[in-house]
């Protein structure tokens, strides 16, 4: 057999993307994939599209006081339409169908409702911007306290859910899940500290915008390792490679998906 049809190359190259769900997972690794995705790249894409469509009255390229400011700027689309779809994402979360399947939804609910709220009920406009006519302090106070019960239910999930074994499991934890137990727990606690330094630094009016953004990225990634993301970027790297080397196969593949 010649070098270039090793069968090892291919199997290694073409397995699936997403690891396999256990039996009791009644939610696919690509769906907690996706809730991380999402809270990963929000404010890195709020700032990149409020820079390149400026807004009268606001710094460019500048950061604004918080995350929820860029409503009011080019980036207002990315803003709702990211946090709804977290919020969907989150409302059809169903966890594994164990003990613990009541908690994950209950939180899962909360933390869908409330990032739906984020997005429907703004903040105050950053530096007396006017804010739109339909806007009261009352509707500020929704925002704020739903953001609270956001970032609360996105730190549960990382110290109290994630890292919790179905009863009758394996014993002792694999070294694997007890790594990622670690992960889940270390970006819950950095999540709380962000919620409090956001706390500290509302009450003394500086800028919010470092703690949020820093909890989004620990709840990203909580999520990403929930969902096998590290599995998957090795896999992507393999199918890279492997389509450098035979071109026609990813042919071969992407017309086979489109024809089924």
């Amino acid at each position: 057999m010649t070098a270039h049809t090793a069968v090892p190359d291919t199997g290694q190259a073409l397995e699936p993307l997403f690891a396999t769900a256990e039996p009791d997972d009644l939610s696919s690794h690509v769906h907690r994939q996706f809730i991380g995705g999402l809270g990963l790249v929000l404010p890195v894409l709020l700032w990149l599209i409020a820079g390149w469509r400026p807004t009268e009255g606001l710094p460019r390229w500048e950061l604004l006081g918080s995350v929820s400011a860029y409503y009011y700027t080019g980036a207002v689309a990315a803003f709702v339409g990211i946090l709804v779809a977290l919020g969907v994402f989150l409302f059809t979360y169903r966890g594994y169908n164990n003990e613990y399947r009541r908690r994950d939804r209950v939180a899962a609910i909360v933390a869908g409702s409330a990032a739906v709220l984020v997005a429907f009920f703004p903040t105050s406009a950053p530096n007396d911007l006017s804010v739109p006519s339909w806007w009261t302090p009352r509707t500020g106070t929704i925002h704020y306290i739903s953001a609270v019960i956001l970032f609360c239910a996105f730190s549960v999930f990382s110290l109290f859910l994630f890292p919790k074994s179905k009863v009758g499991g394996e014993k002792p934890l694999p070294l694997d899940k007890r790594a990622r137990n670690w992960i889940y727990v270390l970006c819950g606690i950095a999540m709380v500290g962000c919620i409090l330094w956001a706390g500290s630094a509302y009450f003394t009016g500086a800028p919010i915008f470092w703690p949020e953004a820093l909890a989004l990225e620990f709840f990203a990634v909580s999520w990403l390792v929930k969902g096998r993301a590290d599995r998957t970027a090795v896999v992507v790297g393999r199918r890279t490679l492997y389509y450098g080397r035979h071109p026609r196969e990813l042919v071969g593949e992407v017309w086979g998906a489109i024809r089924g």
